[in-house]
């Protein structure tokens, strides 16, 4: 009799556990709807379908730090494979002032600005607008897809030297390196993102710099050998110093999760309300940062620089921007990653504002390195937002790679736009003013954005 009133004893204590377990349950389900509901932004629930709400987490956050190695060996060699694959795709794009002023002169001296311009615009448009492929592709297949894209580019960088006619340049300089260029970019740029999480934008600020370094380097290369080589060999050296940095990166660059099997593109991504806001902020920005860039040769030589020096601008604003990738990504870490795209296109839109103040060398000059500095936050800081808005650090390179892929848009209009308003007017201040005001408009909606936030619009995002 005492065992089995023993037994019913248990049974009615495990009866109350189970019910107090079950109103637990309830109770932290009805809290965390009234979380969701209450939040600007989802929240992704624990797994094994409780909604626990202690460990319930916003998108943004992707995933607890112990989720991330935030550093060692592997996370660092992936970061610096980043920089040098960079290096070669973005830094080389970036230089297309210094083509842009020599063809001006030489081979498409027969063509207006603008239709020059459509070369290096149609690049850097495709170089960001298939990352909306070059993404998902990474998310799916993992780094693997880097090797053949490398084999791509290296092929069209070589074929360049070879263009004489303007749907040659179009072609291969524009379509073909555009493709292989961004193929190889958006797969290394996901890779980094899934090792850090705390450090994310000082390690992705970390890896962008690598094309403000190739900007550098590539520009120097060919206003040295253009006089003395010739076209043909000045291009063809670029290539030849590409081939062992891409060697290294196909290597070590590497995805840390294993592939996402669902669908190619995640469409829900356009229902979170802040990630569309901030595809329309960096494409406002894409429209009137790049400007410069292309221009920025060509108005020194008008302004009376000399032609070497006026080549040399295009690596003065890339130096400059080194510390611009680099510490706006620390200080995004430290103070938001919003806040610190916010900064970057305002101070941005204040000198390409002041642009046409600048009247002798020293004034370019100073100008370049101050476009430098503001312009190369926008790229790092722009890349990084996107990743804070994604559900699993699995989706990653899709939501990446979507964003940057509309906002990139923006590059195939404005510097064609820019180069009408050069053709119509004769003067750069219709240029100015209209790039300024693109990059202000961004501005704005980048800081609008975080209404979309917790934190609202002074917090920290």
């Amino acid at each position: 009799m005492d065992e089995l009133k023993k037994k019913e004893d248990t049974h009615v204590v495990n009866i109350n556990l189970s019910e107090r377990e079950a109103d637990r349950r309830f109770e932290q389900e009805k809290a965390f709807e009234l979380r969701a509901k209450s939040s600007q932004i989802p929240l992704v629930p624990p797994p094994g379908g409780h909604h626990d709400v202690e460990i319930a987490r916003p998108l943004g956050s992707l995933a607890g730090p112990g989720d991330f190695p935030e550093g060692g060996t592997q996370a660092w060699l992936v970061a610096c494979g980043t920089a040098g694959i960079m290096f070669c795709t973005l830094g080389f794009a970036n230089s297309f002032g210094v083509f842009q002023a020599y063809y001006i002169e030489n081979q498409l001296k027969d063509h207006s600005p603008d239709d020059i311009s459509w070369i290096g615009s149609l690049q850097v448009c495709l170089v960001f607008a298939l990352g909306v492929i070059g993404g998902p592709l990474f998310d799916r297949y993992g780094a693997i897809v880097i090797r053949p894209a490398a084999v791509l580019y290296l092929a069209a960088i070589m074929i360049t030297a070879s263009c004489k006619k303007y749907w040659q340049f179009i072609l291969v300089q524009g379509l073909l390196s555009g493709v292989s260029n961004s193929l190889l970019m958006f797969p290394s740029m996901a890779a980094t993102p899934q090792y850090f999480n705390k450090k994310r934008g000082a390690a992705m600020g970390l890896a962008i710099a690598g094309s403000s370094l190739g900007a550098i380097i590539f520009p120097i290369v060919l206003s040295r050998l253009l006089d003395t080589v010739g076209f043909e060999w000045a291009v063809r050296a670029c290539g030849f110093i590409m081939m062992p940095i891409l060697l290294f990166s196909s290597l070590v660059v590497k995805a840390r999760l294993p592939p996402r099997e669902s669908q190619f593109f995640l469409w829900s991504a356009f229902k979170n309300t802040r990630f569309t806001i901030l595809i329309a902020a960096v494409f406002f920005m894409f429209m009137g940062m790049f400007v410069p860039l292309f221009y920025l040769p060509a108005y020194g030589i008008s302004q009376g620089m000399d032609h070497k020096l006026a080549f040399y601008l295009v690596a003065i604003i890339n130096a400059a921007s080194i510390p611009g990738r680099i510490i706006p990504g620390i200080l995004g870490d430290k103070f938001g990653t919003a806040n610190s795209l916010v900064g970057a296109g305002g101070t941005t839109a204040l000198i390409i504002f002041c642009w046409p103040t600048a009247k002798n060398n020293a004034g370019i000059i100073m100008l370049s390195i101050a476009f430098g500095m503001t312009s190369g936050a926008i790229i790092s800081s722009g890349s990084v937002v996107f990743t804070h808005c994604a559900a699993s650090p699995k989706d990653i390179g899709t939501y990446m790679g979507m964003g940057i892929a509309i906002a990139s848009l923006a590059v195939l209009i404005g510097p064609p736009i820019n180069g009408a308003l050069l053709t119509a007017y004769g003067s750069f201040n219709q240029v100015s003013a209209f790039s300024g005001a693109m990059c202000a408009i961004g501005t704005v909606l980048a800081f609008l954005s975080k209404l979309k936030t917790r934190e609202g619009l002074w917090g920290k995002t």
